[in-house]
This record gives C-alpha cells, structure tokens and sequence, in this order.
C-alpha cells in the first residue's frame, strides 16, 4: 500500500485520516500470468495499481488475432478506464505478462472516496489521466521498419525486454515472433 500512497500523493494532498480511508477501501490482488485483470465482453468493475509484474491491453481484431495495445508496469493504474466509469462493456482484455501484485479498489469503493474525500476527483483525475496516455504511448509506427520498431520498443520499454514473453513483443509491434526471433539475432 505504500507505493499506491507514494504515487497518489503526487497528484495531490491528504491527509493522514484521508489516506487511512482510502487504504481501507482497497484490496491485494495477485494474479498469476495470463490471468486476466478485466476482459472483453464483460463491464471492468475494478481499479488497479500494479505493485509488482507487467499486464498487457490487447484486443481481436475481425480477424480473429489478437493485438497487444500495451504494456503497464509497476506504478502505473491498470483499468479500461471509459468502461469502468460508463459501466458498459469492454472491448479489450487486461492480462498478466508476469505474475502481477496489485492494489485493487472496487467500483463502489472507488466511487465512495469521491462522496468522501473533498479534492479526490482532482487527484483521481491526474491519475486517470497519466493512465490513459500511458495506455495510448504511440505503438509502433507500422510504416517503419521492424527493426527500427523494435529499437524504439527496447528504448521505450527497457524494463520489459526479458520480462515479457516474446509472442506478445511481437504482437505489440505486429510482426511473427520468427520475424522478430531475427531481429533479435541481428541486433546483437
């Protein structure tokens, strides 16, 4: 919980009572890898904040394959945020890469330190938004070579390299993962 603490206390104050309420509203959450945070089909009902591992956004395309939109690791919010606030239907899964630990608050709990808290929705509102555009961090530009893409993935992404399975680097970037197996090789 400390971390969590450390990260909202950078959007904004509170105090000790303050932050005591929200500690109390939360949850430890462990999720083995590819166990899923939220997934397609179904309303996200919880916020997380990842302590420990790497999840992944991704998606089927009408093809039918999947796609890795994003990478989120320690200290960052995991949520389909649109959906969780809308309470619609996702269209994207959440997943573990690596075995996650998170801080997780449920939605009424989350909604509840809003009621609260005067100056959470500020706080919460920063949050939100350093999510979301960690969840839209440009991909791959496909009109750039795989290496090049791959390059800029290890510069953007240095933490994760040996981390993650490589199925899922090569679905972020949109290529095999033979292809990228020899990009790898040619690089070294």
């Amino acid at each position: 919980m400390k971390e969590f603490v450390e990260y909202i206390l950078q959007f904004g104050n509170l105090n000790k009572q303050q932050i005591n309420l929200v500690a109390s509203k939360a949850n430890e959450l462990n999720l083995k890898k590819d166990e899923y945070f939220s997934e397609a089909g179904k309303i996200p009902r919880q916020v997380g904040f990842v302590i420990e591992g790497v999840v992944r956004g991704c998606y089927y395309n009408n093809k039918g394959e999947e796609t890795t939109r994003c990478f989120i690791s320690e200290s960052s919010l995991v949520v389909d945020y649109v959906n969780f606030e809308a309470n619609t239907i996702s269209s994207e899964y959440l997943q573990a890469c690596t075995d996650c630990k998170l801080i997780v608050f449920q939605k009424q709990s989350w909604d509840e330190l809003s009621q609260i808290i005067v100056g959470w929705d500020n706080i919460k509102n920063k949050m939100v938004q350093l999510c979301m555009y960690q969840k839209s961090r440009k991909g791959p530009v496909v009109s750039q070579d795989a290496t090049t893409r791959y390059l800029e993935f290890m510069e953007s992404y240095p933490s994760l390299i040996n981390r993650i399975p490589l199925t899922y680097i090569a679905s972020f970037l949109g290529v095999t993962q033979q292809s990228l197996s020899r990009i790898r090789k040619n690089i070294r």
